[in-house]
């Protein structure tokens, strides 16, 4: 099962095509570039809240720390090793950043490796992406999800620093064929889960 959410993320010229269980939606043109922060590191929390699938309904508290963010013409570069070489020589190009960290309550967190923001006609949207935890089973059996290695956040905010957002928990990134400049962001046969209750805690 895969939808498709269209969406432009900041100073890439491309489209990411995001596998989740959701209408499509189209954001191209809607949003102002931004010019990546360098400041203070920022702290947000809130709640990840499962929508669909056997966890419907489960939640846990997470903690989001955001140190840095991506450059444009760094992710071009990046984005280009994706569409030639694929997602593995993308993980080797982004492995050595740490961008901040995102975990779950009782989880070790995760270093952020891609990490941007621009802002709509309301809230500034930050886009993220990290390698995922990946499960003792996965590595011993070889299983087919170990080909969906990131997790993918799309975070918007207001002026307060509270929002929402959503996380696709296992995607797999590729270039879509037949369209060169639209990147697929593919969920692994999960719902994409929200986040709620967003709030800054420190700037």
């Amino acid at each position: 099962m895969k939808a498709k959410w269209l969406l432009r993320t900041l100073g890439i010229c491309c489209i990411f095509t995001i596998g989740v269980s959701s209408a499509s939606r189209r954001l191209k043109g809607e949003d102002k570039e931004r010019s990546p922060h360098s400041s203070a590191k920022e702290v947000y929390t809130g709640t990840v809240a499962a929508i669909g699938g056997q966890f419907a309904g489960a939640s846990r508290p997470f903690t989001l720390e955001i140190t840095g963010y991506t450059p444009s013409d760094e992710a071009q570069r990046e984005f280009e090793i994706l569409r030639a070489q694929g997602q593995d020589d993308f993980i080797k190009a982004i492995s050595h950043k740490k961008l901040g960290s995102f975990s779950l309550d009782g989880q070790v967190g995760r270093d952020l490796r891609f990490v941007q923001e621009s802002q709509t006609e309301k809230d500034r949207k930050i886009t993220i992406l990290f390698e995922r935890w990946l499960r003792m089973f996965e590595v011993k059996y070889g299983t087919r999800s170990q080909d969906y290695p990131f997790t993918y956040i799309e975070l918007f905010v207001n002026d307060n620093g509270n929002g929402e957002g959503s996380v696709v928990g296992l995607a797999k990134l590729s270039f879509d064929k037949k369209t060169p400049n639209t990147l697929d962001v593919e969920n692994f046969g999960t719902y994409a889960a929200k986040l709620m209750g967003v709030e800054l805690r420190t700037r």
